[in-house]
C-alpha cells in the first residue's frame, strides 16, 4: 500500500495541511518528504547498530528508568508479539533531562551529542508539520505555540532492533496504536509495518505499507483521537526503525479543539493535562 505523501518544503500551505488532514482521515497515517533531516538518516541508523552491537553488560548499564535508557530482548515476550530491544531518549531541554541515560565516551565517543543534534533536526521537522496540522484544523498555524503545546516539548526518540530470527509469532510488536500526538518513523528499509484502517471489522484487514527512501512515516496519536492500529510482522530478517514521539508540554491542558466541535457535537471529554494523560496511558503500555 502507498500512502499519502505530504511534502514539507510546499509553498502552498493551504494546499498541504487540506491534503494532511484527508490523510489523517482515510489512513491516520502518511509519508513527509522534504522534511530536511534526510541527510541525518544514514548516520543515525549507523549510530543505532553501534549501540545494539555493544556487549549486554553495556547495554545494561543502561536498563531503563523513568521511560529513558535500555530495554532487552525477552525471550518470554516474543512468544506474544513484542521480541525487540529499544532505547529510549527522553526530552533534553528542561529538568527532566537529566534522567536521560548514555553510553560512555569510551564505549560510543561523540554518540551522546551525535544523538541530540539528530533529536533537535527532528522536533524542528515535527513543529513545522504541527503547524500544518493546525491550519488542516482550521486553526490559526501557530496555535499550538500560542497553548504552550511544543514550547518545550515532550518528545521521545526511540530506537529499536527487531532480531531476524524466525519464531512461531506472527508480530515482533503487536497490534497497537499510540498513545500520543505525532509519531515520525523511520526505517531501514526492512518490510514488516502494517497497518488496520478499521480496527472494528472482522477479520480485521491488514495493509503492508511501503518503503519510501528519505521519507518519514507518519501517523497521528490518541490524543489526536482518529489514531490508526498498526504492527510490526515477523520477517525473518533483522529490522531497524527509529520513533520520534512529539507531544504536548506535560502542562498543556488538552482539550476538545473549537473547530471540532459545535453544539450539536459537543465535547465527549472534560479537560485533562498532558502530563496526566500520558502517565497514565504509558503506565498500561507495555515496555
Amino acid at each position: 500500500m502507498k500512502l499519502p505523501v505530504i511534502d514539507l518544503s510546499s509553498r502552498d500551505s493551504l494546499s498541504t495541511a487540506i491534503a494532511i488532514r484527508q490523510a489523517c482521515i482515510e489512513y491516520g497515517f502518511f509519508y513527509l518528504v522534504n522534511h530536511g533531516v534526510e541527510n541525518e538518516l544514514g548516520k543515525a541508523f549507523d549510530q543505532s547498530r553501534s549501540f545494539f552491537s555493544l556487549p549486554m553488560d553495556h547495554k545494561m548499564k543502561l536498563a531503563r528508568k523513568e521511560f529513558r535508557g535500555y530495554t532487552p530482548l525477552d525471550p518470554a515476550l516474543g512468544l506474544h508479539g513484542d521480541s525487540k530491544e529499544s532505547y529510549y531518549i527522553g526530552p533534553i531541554a528542561d529538568t527532566n533531562a537529566k534522567l536521560n541515560q548514555w553510553p560512555s565516551e569510551e564505549s560510543l565517543a561523540n554518540w551522546r551529542s551525535s544523538m541530540e543534534s539528530f533529536y533537535w533536526k527532528l522536533f524542528e521537522a515535527g513543529k513545522k508539520l504541527f503547524s500544518l496540522i493546525a491550519l488542516s484544523l482550521n486553526l490559526d498555524q501557530h496555535f499550538f505555540e500560542k497553548i504552550g503545546a511544543i514550547d518545550k516539548p515532550s518528545a521521545f526518540l526511540r530506537l529499536l532492533r527487531y532480531p531476524g530470527e524466525t519464531g512461531d509469532h506472527e508480530e515482533i510488536c503487536s497490534a497497537h496504536s499510540d498513545v500520543g500526538a505525532l509519531t515520525l518513523l523511520i526505517t531501514d528499509g526492512v518490510p514488516g509495518l502494517q497497518i488496520c484502517r478499521d480496527k472494528s471489522k472482522e477479520p480485521q484487514v491488514w495493509e503492508d505499507v511501503s518503503y519510501m527512501e528519505g521519507a518519514f512515516i507518519v501517523n497521528i496519536g490518541d490524543l489526536m483521537e482518529r489514531s490508526t492500529l498498526h504492527r510490526v510482522k515477523r520477517t525473518g530478517k533483522e529490522r531497524y526503525s527509529i520513533a520520534f514521539f512529539l507531544d504536548p508540554h506535560p502542562d498543556c491542558v488538552v482539550e476538545c479543539i473549537e473547530t471540532c466541535c459545535s453544539q450539536s457535537s459537543p465535547p465527549r471529554f472534560s479537560p485533562i493535562r498532558s502530563g496526566d494523560y500520558m502517565d497514565e496511558r504509558l503506565a498500561i503500555t507495555p515496555v
